[in-house]
């Protein structure tokens, strides 16, 4: 094979294997995230150059317990590997990855693969974790027994994948396997316990580590306690360290807002520029900072093997609400974005317990709301210290989460007695090996989280930004007219029509318009008030200063009507739409539509009207 011919590898493994890790590790930043063609799975696509110049193209396929496929994630990995998949060329070689720490669960999965008879490799993953558990690993029978190259790696170190590198690079046009078709599970099970007695020799069967931090950390008092506090930090760290950073974009974006509108002379062109795109798009930059904060925690408990185990702690809780503590991830995954956590049910084997858990997704905060809850807290709530270790602003914003939460443990609990749900269950999940995160990994997954913000900020949020402007602008105002000239364009019109449906919860006119394009994206409605308020005359909108402009002219019973709608509407059409493809039923879309406007309109109601009793 000539060093210009690229390979084609897919990566394979079960969940908690490493299989990511060592993705990053080869690709660094020559990657590429997108949907596989017709479904709603995400496929993570790169490419990486050995030595020799051989370029190789590497596909990160969805972790997989079985071939056996009981899922869409595991589907789509028997297809790739099968070369079933439309649109997908057939793998040169299938790269197995497995956790030197516990073969005998992964080693029955590399058997399946096995069983396929395409060119494969086993990565053996984690193995300074191995050896520092005291586990003895005889490579070289392992590979004799499998038949396969059988390579060491250590995903999160630097230089931990040379080996397979290597292999890789020196390696001619690949054979194909043996194939064991047609092998019984029960003849699967008996190969790994004779391969594990051969050729490993383990201790113990877990770590001593391990075991002495889940004595603290899966202990049914002192375990939640430290969950509610790690939750509590975060959103506390969310407001605090972001402070500075925003305020330098803030500055920055005000800078250059000013320059451009004072180098331009008066037209239609400069008020594009800068009313709707500095007025619009200034105002949701600046929360990039607290997007990224949250996702670094994300990103680290994710890493550190914590998360499987926060979903152990949980499930009894939420079995009574009418979930399991599989639905834990899925939800979890939501404080990011709904649709990659409505995607994440599809490991909930139960289709009740999947649907509920599909329907209260859109409850859980998204990374979308941040920018309205900052915008909003840091307007209206005092940034002061509470008995001198917390920010007020930042305990506003942990209620926020919280009431989230509560909500959908309400929603599937109503949900549960609904369809007298009386079932019984059992939480069986692999607990993985707590583990240092990774430095490369957090920074290529935040990296990827700031270019889709980015890229929404530049393409959704610009192209609605512009049309709002447009609609803002046209037509003019009447010969003699005495008010704003957006008083008279089609958005003007349109917010005043909605003002007599959202007057009862307190809403102006102005938040109804940017209601409006808010569907598209919930962190739109920031971009779409800075652009009505500067064409309404606020000059500091232009500049970035949308917080002291509400501040002055909202009340506060306004304003928390706001945040209690934001809880709850579901301002997003992807979500809508991803809820329409995992479920195939409009009838599900109605329905979460209908009741999530609902919620959100009480929830308004009541908080404006008992706030205007108080105040």
């Amino acid at each position: 094979m000539s060093s210009t011919t690229s390979l084609r590898i897919a990566l394979v493994g079960n969940p908690n294997c490493g299989k990511t890790a060592l993705f990053n590790q080869l690709t660094g930043s020559r990657q590429k995230v997108a949907n596989y063609a017709g479904v709603t799975v995400e496929r993570k696509e790169g490419r990486f150059t050995a030595p020799s110049g051989r370029v190789f193209q590497l596909l990160d396929l969805p972790g997989a317990y079985s071939l056996e496929a009981t899922s869409p994630d595991e589907m789509i990995t028997r297809k790739v590997c099968l070369g079933q998949m439309p649109g997908e060329a057939l793998p040169d070689l299938v790269v197995c990855v497995a956790d030197a720490t516990n073969l005998r669960l992964h080693l029955r999965f590399v058997l399946e693969v096995k069983r396929l008879g395409r060119p494969m490799v086993l990565a053996l993953n984690m193995m300074d974790a191995a050896r520092k558990r005291g586990i003895v690993i005889n490579r070289e029978e392992l590979e004799r027994r499998l038949g396969i190259p059988v390579i060491e790696t250590v995903a999160v170190r630097s230089g931990g994948a040379r080996a397979l590198i290597q292999h890789l690079d020196q390696a001619g046009a690949p054979a194909s396997a043996a194939t064991a078709a047609g092998t019984s599970d029960e003849d699967l099970h008996a190969q790994v316990r004779a391969m594990l007695a051969a050729a490993v020799a383990m201790p113990r069967n877990t770590s001593m580590i391990d075991d002495a931090i889940d004595r603290w950390v899966l202990h049914p008092v002192i375990g939640l306690a430290l969950l509610a506090a790690i939750m509590f930090f975060i959103f506390q760290a969310v407001f605090s360290w972001a402070q500075p950073l925003m305020a330098a974009i803030q500055a920055g974006v005000s800078a250059v807002g000013a320059w451009v509108a004072a180098a331009m002379p008066e037209s239609l062109l400069r008020s594009l520029i800068s009313d709707g795109i500095f007025g619009g798009l200034g105002t949701v930059l600046v929360f990039l900072p607290q997007i990224l904060i949250l996702f670094f925690f994300i990103l680290t408990l994710e890493e550190s093997g914590y998360l499987p185990r926060a979903a152990f702690l949980l499930d009894r809780m939420m079995f009574s609400a009418g979930l399991t503590g599989r639905s834990f991830i899925p939800l979890l995954s939501s404080f990011a974005c709904a649709i990659p956590g409505i995607m994440a049910t599809r490991s909930i084997q139960d289709p009740r317990d999947r649907l509920t858990t599909i329907l209260v997704a859109p409850l859980m905060t998204c990374s979308a709301r941040l920018p309205v809850y900052t915008l909003l807290i840091a307007a209206f709530i005092p940034n002061t210290s509470v008995w001198d270790l917390f920010n007020m602003q930042g305990m506003v914003l942990f209620g926020l989460y919280v009431a989230g939460i509560a909500s959908a443990l309400a929603v599937s609990w109503v949900i549960k007695r609904v369809r007298k749900d009386k079932s019984e269950h059992a939480l069986l999940m692999e607990l993985p090996s707590y583990r240092l995160p990774g430095a490369r990994n957090i920074a290529i997954g935040l990296w990827e989280r700031a270019l889709i913000f980015l890229r929404r900020v530049t393409t959704i949020i610009l192209a609605l930004t512009v049309l709002l402007w447009f609609l803002s602008t046209f037509p003019g105002p009447p010969a003699g007219a005495t008010l704003p000239a957006i008083d008279y364009s089609l958005a003007g019109r349109i917010g005043h029509l909605l003002e007599y449906v959202f007057a009862p919860i307190g809403f102006n006119w102005q938040i109804c318009i940017a209601l409006v394009p808010g569907m598209a994206a919930r962190e739109v409605a920031v971009s779409a008030l800075g652009t009505v308020y500067a064409m309404s005359g606020s000059e500091e909108a232009i500049t970035s200063q949308l917080g002291p402009v509400i501040a002055h002219q909202w009340s506060l019973a306004t304003a928390l009507a706001l945040l209690a709608w934001y809880v709850f509407a579901p301002q997003c059409m992807s979500t809508l739409a991803v809820m329409r493809r995992e479920t195939n039923s409009w009838k599900v879309v109605a329905a979460a539509t209908a009741y999530l406007f609902g919620l959100a309109y009480l929830a308004a109601f009541l908080t404006y009207q008992i706030t205007r009793l108080l105040t």
